[in-house]
């Protein structure tokens, strides 16, 4: 492997009182009492107007957008930094980097948050570059942010693979070719990862080297 993809929430650092205090303020802000934090953490991961929708139990657009925006208020100033690198994660990837590999974060969260979050955490010397969707929306499908970062950066898909934590993660790498290995120090199960897809999971951030030395050939996407 030559490159690696990794996922940002729940797999860098973990951003649970961030995100669901911004989550739960935005509903208030509309009116509608928000559930205890425990329940809002199916929400880290996955693109965020999906959760506002199954939150208010409505597709509508309208309603939907501005629970992004009231959630924006929040997080932009306050919920970003309610977050911690989760132990041995930094190691990890200095000794990925040094093997020579091409490390980079592709997330689901705006572009503009996860530089920020990179960033102050100090883990951006680790990576080539920061890739995350846009503030309309475009590229929260994550098998559309990898085909853009595949493109954009030449990057051959049997010689990668993408880690993280949740379901879309594993079903955006085998959608295009790479080895999905999934974090189990994250938010989704065990369950939730091989389901969609997963290859290889890794129980600790200090076992990722090994976790991608043992794919097997035959889990090696060709």
């Amino acid at each position: 492997m030559n490159t690696l993809l990794f996922d940002l929430d729940g797999t860098l650092t973990d951003p649970r009182e961030g995100i669901t205090r911004s989550i739960a303020y935005a509903l208030e802000r509309m009116g509608i009492a928000p559930p205890p934090s425990n329940e809002l953490v199916f929400a880290i991961g996955p693109p965020l107007r999906a959760s506002f929708a199954r939150l208010l139990g409505t597709e509508s657009d309208i309603a939907v957008e501005r629970a992004v925006a009231l959630y924006r208020e929040r997080f932009a100033d306050v919920g970003l930094f309610e977050n911690r690198p989760y132990d041995g994660i930094d190691e990890a990837l200095a000794k990925l980097a040094d093997s020579g590999a091409r490390l980079f974060v592709a997330t689901s969260k705006p572009q503009v948050y996860a530089r920020r979050i990179v960033e102050h955490f100090a883990l951006h010397a680790h990576f080539v570059d920061v890739h995350g969707c846009e503030l309309d929306g475009t590229l929260e499908d994550k098998r559309d942010l990898l085909d853009y970062m595949i493109a954009h950066h030449g990057i051959a898909a049997p010689r990668a693979a993408m880690i993280g934590d949740r379901g879309p993660d594993m079903r955006a790498a085998r959608h295009h070719g790479l080895a999905a290995v999934g974090a189990l120090w994250g938010y989704g199960t065990r369950e939730e990862l091989l389901e969609h897809g997963a290859q290889a999971l890794c129980e600790a951030p200090e076992a990722l080297g090994e976790s991608l030395g043992n794919l097997r050939p035959s889990q090696t996407p060709r």
